[in-house]
């Protein structure tokens, strides 16, 4: 897709209406809003495609198309469908977790390991066992909301299998580790924070109840040919970042031949995870496609409308959005690391975190030699920003949404979009103010 030039802001209103939609449709019109989600959805794509083929010609609304599907839904929609089928396949049944010092346990656990798998694949593991040990809880909604904010989220902030836009920084040049380095002390200093709120809050929530926890029972891990998928998944993860034969032409759009073999890897894993799941493993984590099929429909929709802010970003000092970029810079051009945080932040909320990096990556100079060296503190403005603030909304990162969709469906009332963004900015907000005043 070529992006016309001068786009004003008012081809930012279809993802603004979207974005009212996912908030206030399950407010307002609760049942509408879950028979029609996808055509609610719908409709907001083509209230951007039908004026953008109008004013710059049906070839272009075309390349918007399909530069949305090739380059952003489709390889995030494989994934998805690889974590999800095979998440649903691993059933962890016992240990310690049902107590505020159980579950404290698993969220330190998942936070780890979602720099290994990924913070969707931590997700998709990890959720079921959360919920189940937990089952006998009246109040269950804050289990999920910390989970999205730790695993799902400040959890992948160590390797760039952890996280999209760090992902993309190690395709720019970004040494595999430099992460692991220069992220672990914020990080830490975010999730120590949460999970110590989490544990105070989790046992004042289970004084108050009257059931009372089942006996902890041994732990034992179910689906191990699944587990092995798990692995297989990161591995076509990491080999789309080292292995890059050339680019193919598709639809009038150029993709790297390592993003489609990716992605017919990962559907293929997803295929096999579901022929050797049994029936039991799936009735165990309660399986359904209703998570996937809402992920699924909703962005298609954001992923499409969303490419003309993107577009304003990239356009830097000279688009409708140059206001916002200029706050990053101080007068004489050098980068506010403080200003990158936030500005980054803020916007991997509403948008794609992973565009976003990029957006900011190459607004404060693009070499990576230098991101690394001279202006470390600046990438690690960007990086934090991109993967931390990805947990103020469901539709920050990629996990947040399948919790949301997950939880509900195994009966825990989660809130709304703007119910957790308001849970969100109370828990995470301080947090991040005090990282911003240590480290920028």
């Amino acid at each position: 897709m070529h992006e016309p030039p001068n786009l004003s802001l008012l081809w930012g209103l279809p993802f603004a209406g979207l974005l009212l939609s996912i908030a206030l449709g399950p407010l307002l019109m609760e049942r509408v809003w879950h028979h029609h989600m996808g055509k609610i959805a719908a409709g907001w794509g083509l209230a951007l495609l039908l004026p953008w083929a109008v004013g710059f010609g049906v070839g272009e609304a075309a390349g918007l198309v399909a530069h949305a599907a090739l380059a952003e839904y489709l390889p995030f929609l494989a994934l998805i469908f690889a974590l999800f089928t095979v998440g649903g396949g691993i059933v962890v049944q016992g240990g310690p977790w049902g107590t505020p010092a159980g579950n404290t346990l698993l969220l330190a656990v998942g936070t780890l390991l979602a720099s290994v798998m990924g913070t969707t694949g931590a997700a998709m593991v990890l959720i079921h066992p959360l919920l189940r040990a937990n089952a006998h809880r009246e109040k269950k909604v804050h289990l999920a909301v910390f989970f999205i904010l730790l695993v799902g989220n400040v959890g992948g902030s160590l390797s760039p299998l952890g996280d999209p836009p760090l992902f993309l920084g190690f395709l720019r040049g970004v040494p595999f580790f430099w992460p692991t380095v220069h992220m672990l002390a914020p990080m830490a200093l975010l999730a120590g924070l949460l999970l110590a709120v989490f544990y105070g809050l989790d046992r004042w929530l289970a004084g108050r109840q009257q059931a009372v926890a089942p006996a902890a029972q041994p732990l034992r891990v179910q689906g191990w040919g699944n587990v092995a998928l798990l692995g297989g998944v990161v591995a076509v993860v990491l080999l789309q970042g080292v292995w890059q034969p050339g680019e193919l032409a598709l639809l009038g759009q150029h993709i790297g031949a390592e993003r489609l073999v990716g992605m017919l890897a990962l559907v293929g894993i997803g295929t096999v995870s579901l022929r050797i799941t049994s029936n039991h493993a799936h009735r165990q984590n309660m399986f359904s496609w209703a998570p996937f099929a809402e992920v699924a429909k909703l962005f298609a929709a954001i992923f499409c409308t969303m490419a003309p802010v993107v577009a304003m970003l990239h356009a830097g000092d000279q688009g409708a959005l140059a206001a916002v970029v200029k706050l990053a810079n101080a007068d004489g051009g050098q980068p506010v690391p403080a200003a990158y945080f936030w500005l980054t932040g803020l916007l991997s909320a509403f948008l794609d975190n992973a565009p976003t990096y990029l957006v900011f990556f190459e607004l404060a100079g693009g070499d990576p030699a230098v991101m690394v060296g001279e202006r470390a503190q600046t990438l690690l403005a960007i990086s934090s920003g991109a993967v931390f603030f990805g947990a103020l909304t469901y539709i920050g990162n990629a996990p947040n949404f399948m919790v949301r969709s997950i939880a509900s469906h195994r009966g825990v009332h989660m809130p709304g979009f703007l119910g957790y963004l308001g849970w969100a900015a109370v828990l995470m907000l301080p947090g991040l103010v005090l990282v911003t005043w240590v480290f920028f």
